[in-house]
């Protein structure tokens, strides 16, 4: 019997439980991890809240972990017993002590990488991945715009960013913040607290504004974000920390300068065949030192309610890790 968070309805952190279960043996395809380090994201809230749908009621949560392979399917073919891998993506349930996933979704994890720096950079790394490499490719000497930059993903975004010779103005919420993103790699922080972003944009690059804007808020920053944007610019709208984006109007593409939007997920990136080479280029990041995991909040599997709050009420900075 192993252990992990379920909620039999949705809503707030209270409806999350820790209870016994029973993992379901490997189908053909799946492995078996026992988990040693769990990741926890903004995504998991949306599940957990009903944003995002589930497929039944009860459920397990996360998408995140770094373990051992325990057991392997009957096809299974490039992992084995004994392997440290690490995964961001499959069926919800990573919060737990044991998790069946399919193989695809894996990676190996080189014994450069411990599972909690696993646990704390896999979903939050390949999406700086995609973001920056393939979603826009960003290229050394551009001006970008990234939101909330003192958070999880934000903070990989700015070391990633200046390794690439790329000028990152990072929005955050507090001077503690903006020193942060700043110490991180931030070109230019702009607190938004206090200050205007999209004048802070106009002035900071000459009135040229940004190639792209990356935006993980939301519905709070949506307008601001496209106000920072060149014409035919691209406005990449990947999370929804504020709220979902609804009711768009079409038409304020065109009055703003003919911009481009995209509404990009990990899933759509990460997919078998893809997934490992864009955990190595992470992979290879953090071992050169050009990247450094941050895993400032740890919590027992059983606290996770208190980690999803403290992240939600964005009390956390760098990565929140729960460990089984």
């Amino acid at each position: 019997m192993a252990k992990r968070i379920q909620f039999g309805s949705t809503g707030g952190p209270e409806v999350l439980e820790f209870v016994d279960f029973e993992p379901r043996q490997p189908g053909p395809q799946d492995i078996r991890v026992r988990n040693h380090a769990v990741g926890v994201n903004y995504i998991d809230n949306y599940f957990r809240s009903g944003l995002y749908p589930t497929p039944q009621l009860p459920s397990g949560l996360g998408t995140e972990a770094a373990g051992v392979v325990e057991a392997v399917g009957s096809e299974v073919d490039g992992f084995k017993v004994g392997d440290r891998v690490a995964y961001a993506g499959g069926p919800l349930g990573a919060y737990s002590d044991l998790h069946v996933l399919p193989a695809a979704m894996a990676v190996h994890l080189p014994q450069s990488i411990s599972f909690e720096q696993a646990a704390a950079v896999m979903l939050k790394g390949l999406t700086v991945q995609y973001l920056l490499r393939q979603t826009y490719k960003v290229e050394a000497g551009e001006t970008i715009l990234f939101h909330a930059a003192a958070g999880g993903v934000g903070s990989l975004a700015c070391q990633w960013a200046a390794a690439l010779g790329v000028k990152l103005i990072g929005t955050v919420s507090s001077p503690a913040k903006a020193e942060r993103a700043k110490a991180l790699g931030a070109w230019e922080v702009i607190d938004y607290s206090h200050e205007d972003v999209a004048k802070r944009v106009m002035e900071l690059t000459d009135g040229k504004k940004c190639p792209v804007v990356y935006d993980g808020v939301g519905k709070d920053t949506w307008e601001t974000s496209l106000d920072c944007l060149q014409p035919r610019g691209l406005m990449v709208s990947f999370g929804n920390a504020s709220g979902a984006v609804s009711g768009v109007n079409l038409g304020i593409l065109s009055q703003k300068g003919s911009l481009y939007v995209t509404r990009p997920t990990l899933a759509s990136y990460a997919v078998p065949g893809a997934v490992q080479g864009m955990a190595d280029e992470l992979f290879e990041m953090i071992a050169s030192g050009k990247l450094k995991v941050d895993v400032s909040q740890q919590y027992p599997l059983s606290d996770a309610a208190k980690a999803q709050t403290a992240l939600a009420a964005r009390e956390t900075v760098g990565s929140t890790i729960l460990l089984p």
